[in-house]
Formats: C-alpha cells, sequence, structure tokens
C-alpha cells in the first residue's frame, strides 16, 4: 500500500471516530430528552392498544349487533323500515349516525344508499354511495354502478356512463365488469359516442365470451355498426 493511500485511510477512520465521537456526546448530552421521545413512543402505543381493544372492538360488535334488524328489514325489501327503523331498532340512519366510523356503521351507508336507490331519492343515494368507504372487491363495483343507476334514473347519463365504466374497471370479474361494460356501452349510445360503445361491446365479446352479456352482445355490436357507418363494418 502507498503512503498516500495509508493517509487516506487513516484520515477516513480519523473522519469515522470523530462521528461516533460526536454521536455519544449528543446522546450523553440529551439522555433525558431521549428518554422522554422514546417514552412517549412507547406511551402512544399502549395507548392505541388499549383503545382498540377497550373501546374500537367494543364498539365495532355493539354496530354489528344493532344493525342485525336494519339488514334483515333491508333484506325484505322493507326499505323505510330499514333506514328509519320500526321504534323499537334503530334504522340504518340512526347506525351512520351513532357508528358511522366503524365498519358496520360504514357499510350501514352502502344499504342506505341502495334503500334510497330502490325508493327513488336518488340525489340522497347518491350521496350515501359516494361517502361509503369501499375496499371489498365484489361491494366497490356494485356501489360505483348503483351510482350510475342513480344518475342514469336522473337523466345525467354522463355521469352514469363514467360511474359505469368506473364500476368495470374497479374489480376486473367475469361477473360485474362485463355487466358495467354493457350498462356504460347502453349510456354511451344515449349520449350518441357510438365509438365508445362500440368499444365497450366489442371488449365484452373478446375478453368475456361466456358471460351473459356476452350472449346478446352481436346484435348491440350490429347496431353500432349500422351507426357508425361502412368504416367498422
Amino acid at each position: 500500500m502507498s503512503k498516500n493511500k495509508k493517509v487516506q485511510h487513516e484520515d477516513g477512520f480519523e473522519a469515522i471516530e470523530e462521528t461516533l465521537t460526536k454521536s455519544e456526546l449528543f446522546i450523553e448530552r440529551n439522555k433525558k430528552i431521549l428518554s422522554w421521545v422514546i417514552a412517549g413512543i412507547l406511551g402512544v402505543a399502549l395507548i392505541f392498544m388499549a383503545v382498540k381493544k377497550y373501546y374500537i372492538a367494543p364498539k365495532e360488535a355493539e354496530a354489528q349487533a344493532q344493525s342485525f334488524m336494519a339488514v334483515r328489514y333491508f333484506e325484505k325489501d322493507s326499505f323505510k323500515l330499514a333506514l328509519n327503523g320500526d321504534g323499537n331498532y334503530l334504522g340504518l340512519y340512526d347506525i351512520i349516525d351513532e357508528y358511522g366510523w366503524t365498519k358496520a356503521g360504514n357499510l350501514a351507508k352502502y344499504y342506505a344508499g341502495i334503500a334510497e336507490l330502490r325508493l327513488g331519492n336518488y340525489e340522497k343515494a347518491i350521496d350515501l354511495l359516494k361517502d361509503f368507504d369501499a375496499d371489498d372487491l365484489m361491494i366497490k363495483p356494485m356501489d360505483l354502478g348503483a351510482i350510475g343507476d342513480a344518475y342514469a334514473d336522473l337523466g345525467k347519463n354522463n355521469e352514469a356512463a363514467s360511474y359505469y365504466e368506473k364500476a368495470a374497471n374497479s374489480s376486473e370479474n367475469d361477473f360485474t365488469t362485463p355487466l358495467f361494460l354493457f350498462k356504460a356501452g347502453l349510456m354511451y349510445e344515449i349520449i350518441k359516442d357510438n365509438d365508445k360503445a362500440f368499444e365497450l361491446y366489442q371488449k365484452i365479446q373478446r375478453e368475456y365470451p361466456h358471460s351473459t352479456e356476452a350472449r346478446t352482445i352481436k346484435k348491440y355490436i350490429a347496431r353500432v355498426k349500422v351507426k357508425l357507418g361502412k368504416d367498422k363494418i
């Protein structure tokens, strides 16, 4: 090893030693502060664990139990009772008000949105369905598709087409994807975007040939071809 290289290595070791010494001095001088910081972090973690165990978990269980009858009414198509309760049991709006931050309270927003949609209260349905935090791969497309249905019933066809397409793309599968591609295609036909409708119908035929929608898709493709002219035939 040359003399220059040896000097460089020594300088490097000295720099490291100097850094370590400074770190040790910093720790030594700030022992109390560092101890408080570490204790604070541990304290927050313990508080969070305690809150989760003794408050959040019991509230989740309580919300699920309180939702039982409202969901039963919903399943029986008794939407007004589902939404407002029957005097003995809470309705979906009560669940949302009292337990909206829980998983059961969040799901109540979806049920309430669908109930309002069935009752013809489309603006209310849209607000509830948009507020619902959907993370389930099957519920999310159904939520977005229901928003599309509400917009379609309001005659807002551009918004409906957009939400149907979002629903189709949110979780690709052989059931919801072709269903909402088809609904989006119909909306694009209504707003006279036939190129887009043609594209979506072809996607159903090409990528979802075994779906229910694929059974009749040829006639919709043929219809759009006529609208577009011979260049698409």
